[in-house]
């Protein structure tokens, strides 16, 4: 459960795992409780979100956490976004103040235009609950591997330092201090946060699902994280998708 209490982070660092998520994935199924959090120094196996390759080499950070929180399973799209939040800060407390992250719904965050982290989630329903809740996290902290079709940043070549046991108890803090904000004050609260650090309202996206590709302007957040988008003056939700950003930077 998520108690409005800080966790009590039990981190684990490995020098090669090839998977930081299917590591957490499988203590979770064993009854392993909240709090686990994983860290590889090089992982030969990482999955990006729909099912693509995250290559990490090493002086990146590789990293999962475990949690149990005992919402509704409809409530774990709030998760990406309070990841993002906690990433954004977490790289912040590294970098001059000239350079700060953007975040892009549902799970990336950018630095200059460029991705930066990127975040998985995997998730079972218990009933109506969720039983258990993996978030799996990579940063660039000095490398930038080639996305094709995709500019990558690191948090090295923005003036940032960070080995990656350094970011990775950084993000442990804004990760505790947002799970906390969510149990106190409900997921709106991540909403607004989230879009506090989002593109500005108007700006112009590409929303690619498995059906259809979609134009328009982003016009906010519904209250379940969903992606609000003004298609020719009409509202459309998202509950997933991939997102492109129409501006330069």
């Amino acid at each position: 459960m998520i108690s409005g209490q800080p966790i009590g982070w039990r981190l684990e660092v490995f020098e090669t795992l090839g998977s930081t998520s299917d590591l957490c994935i499988e203590r979770a199924k064993a009854g392993e409780p909240a709090g686990l959090a994983v860290l590889a120094l090089q992982q030969t196996a990482g999955r990006g979100s729909r099912g693509r390759q995250w290559q990490a080499p090493p002086g990146n950070l590789n990293f999962s956490v475990l949690l149990r929180p005992g919402l509704p399973a409809a409530q774990a799209g709030i998760f990406p976004l309070l990841a993002g939040i906690a990433v954004a800060d977490a790289v912040c407390a590294f970098l001059p103040e000239t350079a700060a992250p953007v975040l892009k719904w549902p799970n990336d965050v950018l630095l200059q235009g460029g991705k930066l982290a990127g975040i998985l989630i995997d998730a079972a329903p218990l009933g109506q609950n969720l039983d258990w809740l993996v978030i799996g996290i990579g940063v660039n902290l000095r490398h930038a591997p080639e996305i094709p079709g995709r500019r990558t940043a690191t948090l090295q070549a923005h003036g940032g330092e960070a080995t990656p046991e350094a970011a990775a108890r950084m993000l442990l803090q804004y990760l505790d201090e947002w799970l906390q904000r969510l149990q106190v004050s409900g997921p709106a609260a991540i909403v607004e946060a989230w879009q506090q650090r989002a593109h500005p309202l108007g700006t112009e996206l590409a929303v690619q699902t498995a059906e259809r590709s979609v134009t328009g302007r982003y016009a906010g957040l519904s209250p379940q994280g969903e992606l609000l988008l003004n298609v020719e003056n009409r509202i459309e939700r998202f509950s997933t998708g991939e997102v492109l950003l129409r501006v330069r930077g």
